[in-house]
């Protein structure tokens, strides 16, 4: 795509506007826009309704935008692990996830992430820059268009970086998902380490998103020990904001946390996060650690340790699930394909080019 201008991430109105330009109604940018997010074209000579001559001056002057798959690992259960390759030589991970009665994607929102979570592949890479919204959307159709046999429901903002750091770009990419995509924002779903502010903002959006937080400890100190970031923002500031998008939206949060054998899985431990949330709707995800390779050497604890955490939370009146694992034999971990084929940059990568 080389000095090319990518349509993807472009609205229909955006993309008329663009068209009129070359002396086309605004029925021929309708058009493009419906081959692009609904019917999952990489490339302008799909476009089979256009005219031949104007197909020939998109794709001298434009490009569709989709990304290449630099590698797919496959597991038995269906999961499917995507490495994209952007415009820019950079990549990131998607994961198709097939349910029985949905298909849920797993997306990225930025080349790495600098949040540093301790039990995360892709903090041992630092952030690199941050999608744009037309790149986020892309990994959708993307995915799509290599699946097509089964349409994708839901898409969890829970892969490679956090959204809430990447603020504008996020919202922008939800928008397209549902006004241009057809996804319906109750089937999306943002998770977020605890960005205060970010969370405030996605309260007064007016968009009907689910939000998950990462929570994985009861106080701040265990917390600070597994997520540096959440030494700027205390539990108590983040909550605060949890009870804000609740009190604004009406719509009940996620909780997720993270079991790691000997760390956080114990049954007071469990108690005192049930207490913590007290006030504020919702359930607790419950994680067993897939493993990476850390210094800590982080573990997965017993299934009798897991269900006894899920019954003590229950047991205090918070309701609890534990999360269906899919992908593990491919370690569909965030971070852990990108790891493996060896393009994780030193920790504190930091390139200028940054989207806003």
């Amino acid at each position: 795509m080389t000095g090319q201008i990518a349509l993807l991430g472009r609205t229909t109105g955006e993309i008329e506007f663009l068209l009129a330009a070359l002396g086309q109604p605004a029925y021929r940018g309708r058009q493009v826009a419906r081959w692009i997010y609904r019917r999952g074209a990489a490339s302008f000579s799909e476009m089979t309704d256009l005219p031949g001559t104007l197909r020939q001056r998109l794709d001298a002057e434009y490009a569709v935008g989709l990304p290449r798959v630099a590698r797919a690992d496959r597991a038995a259960d269906g999961t499917i692990k995507y490495l994209l390759e952007l415009s820019d030589g950079e990549q990131v991970e998607a994961v198709w996830l097939p349910y029985p009665h949905r298909v849920s994607i797993c997306l990225s929102s930025q080349v790495g992430c600098a949040a540093g979570c301790a039990f995360c592949a892709t903090a041992l890479g630092g952030l690199a820059r941050h999608m744009t919204a037309g790149e986020i959307v892309s990994q959708l159709l993307l995915v799509q268009r290599e699946n097509p046999a089964r349409r994708i429901t839901h898409a969890v903002y829970m892969g490679m970086g956090e959204p809430l750091m990447n603020y504008e770009q996020t919202v922008a990419s939800v928008r397209l998902l549902s006004g241009e995509v057809g996804l319906s924002a109750r089937r999306i779903t943002i998770s977020t380490v605890g960005v205060p502010e970010g969370i405030r903002r996605l309260a007064g959006e007016e968009l009907p998103v689910t939000l998950a937080l990462s929570l994985h400890a009861p106080d701040d100190l265990l917390r600070e020990s597994l997520i540096p970031t959440a030494r700027k923002w205390r539990l108590d500031e983040i909550l605060d904001a949890c009870r804000e998008y609740y009190a604004r939206t009406r719509r009940n949060l996620t909780f997720e946390y993270l079991l790691l054998a000997g760390v956080n899985d114990s049954i007071e431990q469990a108690r005192r996060m049930a207490r913590l949330l007290k006030g504020i709707p919702g359930s607790v995800n419950l994680i067993p650690f897939n493993h990476v390779d850390t210094p800590q050497g982080f573990r997965r604890p017993s299934p009798e340790r897991i269900a006894a955490f899920r019954r003590a939370l229950e047991e205090e009146g918070r309701p609890a699930t534990q999360r269906m694992e899919r992908g593990h034999a491919i370690s569909a971990a965030c971070g852990q394909l990108r790891r493996a084929a060896g393009t994780l940059r030193p920790r504190g990568h930091q390139p200028a080019t940054v989207a806003g």
